[in-house]
């Protein structure tokens, strides 16, 4: 199991950081100064404000540009010094000195997942660390981040990291139902800020596309070469991200999914050519399964690329020994990451099956398959892992689990030997 740091000692730290005014998630570099000194007569940078492009403001004493329009909705962090990919730093005010550059992401701290075992890569079928050591990940997926944003917070992710000793987490980007298409720049900057606030904590992070209806991947080509070349341009430094391709296929070909896969992952790779790529596959990540296939359609035709996974979903109140066998069989030949699963049914309800549950995770055990669960919110489904109305109380301790929120966490303890 990775050690980790002792929950009290960061609960010092994080008072220390707060009684000092430190932002607790770090800042990224910022953008070359053009202007080294303003007056700073642009008005003062303010949460619920739109802004266009080009417009100036003033914020801690700094002049700021917006580079894209943008709403700075209340509670997503968007202040200028926090998120470039929406802010340049234009100079300082009042004629002061130009700030030092902020350093770059500092390096995890010893013992955290990303400290042990750095930039993953895919090794035969399994997933490595940079030692060339198969390992397993285990971890959580958010919900939603159009619904359920109010969950991920410094609170909840140091439960993950310190509590729960969690090695990764899903962030799940919505295309539809809300999510990403109704704002892009929103949305992305989102995604930025859960990926900071992961690698601050030395996890790893899921950049998950949750495209899901409609389930032909091609339909959101374009905009998902537009958010992985954002995600990606910004976020090559770090060792610490994967990426998810397209959450469920479903109701087209093997081949329509194939060829998404393989025009999308040269858009990721230019930006970021070594981390490891997530696939879907047919039928709602089920290696076509649930639209009676299985999973000789990818071991016989794979994807053109090298360092990609496949992915698999389950449901075990819902997945029976034919999925089962199915996955047991695929990996044997072909990398497999599990990058969703419950213990309930296919819609994340109803009672829970944890003897079956047990069954898939005892296999991904003993063959070194990752997993993330679904999901760490606090919706009203079985499957959210968290009673209602933690998130608004920001409670995430043992006391505000469901049941299977004390059952999935008692396994994500269990980590891998790193």
């Amino acid at each position: 199991m990775v050690s980790r740091r002792a929950p009290i000692v960061v609960a010092v730290a994080t008072a220390a950081m707060l009684a000092l005014g430190t932002a607790l998630v770090p800042l990224l570099p910022a953008t070359a100064v053009t202007a080294a000194t303003s007056e700073c007569s642009a008005p003062t940078w303010a949460e619920g404000t739109s802004y266009r492009a080009g417009q100036q403001v003033t914020y801690e004493g700094r002049s700021y540009t917006a580079t894209q329009a943008h709403t700075a909705h209340p509670g997503a962090g968007w202040d200028p010094a926090s998120t470039p990919s929406l802010w340049t730093l234009s100079g300082t005010c009042d004629g002061g000195s130009d700030p030092e550059p902020t350093p770059t992401d500092p390096a995890p701290e010893a013992g955290t997942p990303v400290a042990a075992n750095g930039q993953l890569s895919v090794c035969g079928v399994g997933l490595c660390n940079e030692q060339g050591k198969r390992i397993q990940l285990r971890g959580m997926s958010t919900h939603g981040t159009q619904w359920y944003s109010q969950c991920i917070t410094d609170g909840s992710l140091d439960t993950l990291a310190y509590d729960w000793n969690a090695d990764v987490v899903r962030i799940s980007t919505y295309v539809q139902e809300g999510g990403y298409e109704t704002d892009p720049a929103r949305y992305t900057a989102l995604v930025n800020r859960y990926i900071d606030m992961l690698t601050a904590r030395g996890m790893y992070a899921i950049v998950d596309w949750h495209m899901l209806s409609p389930g032909d991947p091609n339909f959101n080509l374009q905009r998902a070469k537009t958010f992985f070349t954002a995600i990606a341009e910004r976020n090559n430094g770090k060792n610490n991200i994967i990426y998810e391709v397209a959450n469920e296929p479903n109701g087209v070909s093997w081949q329509t999914i194939k060829s998404y896969h393989e025009q999308i992952i040269p858009v990721v790779r230019a930006k970021d050519p070594d981390a490891v790529i997530l696939l879907g596959t047919r039928a709602w990540s089920s290696l076509g399964v649930s639209e009676s296939s299985n999973e000789s359609e990818v071991v016989n035709n794979p994807v053109n690329a090298s360092n990609v996974m496949y992915t698999f979903h389950f449901y075990a109140a819902s997945h029976d020994e034919v999925y089962l066998n199915a996955l047991s069989r695929a990996a044997d030949r072909i990398p497999m990451f599990i990058t969703e699963f419950g213990t309930q049914d296919y819609a994340g309800e109803g009672a829970n099956d944890f003897a079956m549950s047990q069954r898939y995770l005892d296999l991904a055990a003993s063959k070194k398959i990752s997993w993330v669960n679904w999901n760490f919110s606090d919706d009203h489904r079985s499957g959210a892992v968290l009673t209602q109305g933690s998130c608004n109380s920001g409670s995430f301790g043992t006391g505000n689990l469901k049941e299977a929120g004390r059952w999935i966490r008692d396994r994500v303890r269990t980590a891998d030997d790193f």
